[in-house]
């Protein structure tokens, strides 16, 4: 390795003096640098600027488990690459596969060992043949490990150096204070070569928190990042990072450690010669969430976690007074960051990003809606010991069946394409669901199998099957996949899309979701407009303020567009693009 770059060493022992005040932190910084720059690996002489943009319109994800489509003979691994190759190449340019590697419980999140993939799935090389086509993300599960993992069992044995590896607490310590997003007790007992010890856990049992006080822990994350970087993951999703850092006495999360081991990870991410971006899954409220860009020093990108919950009201309520007054307050991403927007993921629809943004009685409301479209309920556990909803388990399709006031009518599809084009048109990185871009329904069977409620929305589709359904133009499932297709290809052609391009909420009443979107130099101007309502609505031409003289066209449909007409119609769920070029 060449001599470390003057910036990189100050920066870095300034933040390991925050961290680590007790520990020599020229030393410690020398064993990062080892870590994450191992022998032979080479580094940038200067951070890359936040200038040098990592994304365009052209970039979206698709989020998927490595076993979301198999057929009991090949590896899972490589039917997921036929898939993403067949169905997404020319459309969708990321994949985030979620957990890959061996694990024991929480469908991948309580892992076993991260320097290897899950033999069920396949191996490195089918890893590295999905990250040669497409921008590939991976977690980075950095909050706890598996209870079976061997720096568990090690730590059980007394073993150096994992007798020392995980979080320990008395259960005569004040932990009322403690922030939960699960209902399980917090600590589990287990007996030790040490003695009775009482670890951890704050999602399950299963599931031991690490001891970041340590900084040996930090530096095995981080050689595990450079593992993954060389296996050609370029995105990294830090898991529950807002817990990772604890002190008795507080909430136990979104502590300075940890935004400080946030800006460390992206520090040394914007020295690495190949691009590496950084995600923080924070599923907490709005103004929490928005704390982890930093002063843009540290995620690259976060989770748009408000979004899901206040898109899904919107379309249920037939009203976006709530979606319109959110996104109005929303500061534009910092220059080198963005956001990742999304309605659904693996876990469900997550309600804590609307706190402070529905009322009780409106959150109650939907999820009295949900659960009528067949959709479960998941709790948190507060410090009085009573529960509050955490997440609705259901798909995004299957929410979209109906509306609060009416219940199941017959405009599922339109509403749910509706709610996807407004993810498209937002500032940031479009991210897709598996099961949203194939319009799956609500896995009840899985549910009863694993008495697991988000295994509602985590279906195994038998791919020869779902080939043949996607083969066949007339299923729902074909008819979603092709519509959201469609949608994206016409996102990726035009630069007002850019992530960091300039939004506009418009101001059009609360029947329709409105964004003004300019390309950086300004040559071209989008409104994306989407009716929220089960009912036909005709928007004022002067309210949108179409400039005379210019040709004006719906990109969405080609339809040119006559800007001295008195108003605009929209049919129920009809969203419409209208712009300066075709």
């Amino acid at each position: 390795m060449s001599t470390l770059p003057v910036q990189l060493s100050r920066r870095l022992e300034a933040l390991l003096t925050q961290i680590y005040p007790d520990c020599p932190s020229a030393a410690l910084r020398d064993e990062i640098i080892a870590a994450f720059w191992p022998e032979g690996t080479q580094m940038r002489t200067r951070a890359r600027a936040p200038g040098q943009s990592l994304w365009s319109e052209k970039d979206s994800v698709v989020i998927t488990y490595g076993n979301s489509v198999q057929d009991g003979k090949h590896k899972p691994l490589d039917l997921l690459h036929d898939f993403l190759r067949r169905y997404l190449k020319d459309t969708i340019n990321g994949v985030h596969i979620l957990p890959f590697f061996p694990f024991t419980s929480d469908d991948g999140f309580a892992v076993t060992d991260y320097r290897q993939v899950n033999s069920a799935l396949g191996d490195w090389e089918d890893i590295e043949r999905i990250s040669g086509e497409f921008r590939l993300m991976s977690d980075l599960v950095l909050n706890h490990v598996s209870s079976l993992s061997h720096w568990f069992t090690d730590y059980l044995q007394g073993r150096e150096p994992f007798d020392r590896f995980f979080v320990e607490a008395s259960p005569s310590d004040d932990l009322s204070t403690v922030v939960r997003p699960r209902t399980a007790p917090l600590l589990r007992e287990v007996e030790t070569a040490n003695g009775t010890k009482h670890v951890w856990c704050t999602f399950s049992h299963d599931q031991v928190d690490v001891d970041f006080h340590n900084p040996e822990v930090l530096l095995e994350f981080l050689r595990i990042m450079r593992l993954h970087i060389d296996h050609g993951v370029q995105i990294i999703r830090l898991d529950a990072v807002a817990f990772i850092w604890k002190e008795l006495g507080t909430s136990c999360v979104h502590l300075p450690e940890t935004h400080a081991i946030v800006r460390l990870m992206r520090l040394l991410c914007d020295y690495a010669i190949d691009p590496v971006v950084l995600i923080t899954e924070t599923n907490v409220p709005n103004a929490e969430n928005l704390s982890y860009f930093g002063n843009r020093n540290e995620a690259h990108m976060i989770y748009n976690f408000s979004l899901p919950p206040l898109l899904l009201h919107a379309l249920l309520s037939g009203s976006a007074r709530h979606l319109n007054h959110w996104l109005m307050r929303m500061p534009p991403a910092q220059h080198g960051c963005a956001y990742l927007n999304f309605s659904a993921s693996h876990d469900g629809i997550g309600v804590r990003g609307a706190e402070g943004l529905l009322s009780g009685e409106e959150l109650g409301e939907m999820i009295g809606a949900v659960t009528e479209f067949g959709g479960l309920v998941s709790m948190r556990a507060l410090p009085d010991g009573s529960q509050k909803p955490y997440e609705m388990n259901i798909t995004f399709f299957d929410a979209c069946k109906g509306t609060i006031a009416g219940g199941e009518d017959a405009l599922q599809f339109d509403r749910f394409i509706c709610s996807q084009t407004i993810v498209m048109a937002l500032e940031g990185v479009p991210a897709f669901y598996i099961h949203s871009l194939l319009g799956t329904p609500n896995d009840h069977e899985g549910v009863a199998k694993t008495e697991v409620n988000r295994a509602i929305n985590r279906h195994r589709w038998d791919y020869p099957q779902l080939r043949e359904l996607l083969e066949d133009d007339t299923t729902i499932h074909a008819r979603t996949l092709n519509a959201l297709k469609e949608r994206i290809a016409i996102r990726t052609a035009h630069s007002p899309f850019n992530p960091n391009a300039t939004q506009f909420t418009m101001q059009l009443g609360d029947d329709i979701f409105g964004v003004w979107r300019q390309s950086r130099d300004r040559s071209q101007s989008i409104f994306a407009m989407h009716n929220v309502t089960d009912r036909a609505v005709d928007v004022p031409l002067t309210s949108i303020n179409l400039i005379d003289g210019e040709a004006w066209w719906d990109i969405l449909t080609g339809q040119r567009i006559d800007a001295a007409a008195p108003s605009l119609h929209f049919a129920p769920y009809q969203c419409r693009w209208i712009s300066n070029r075709p």
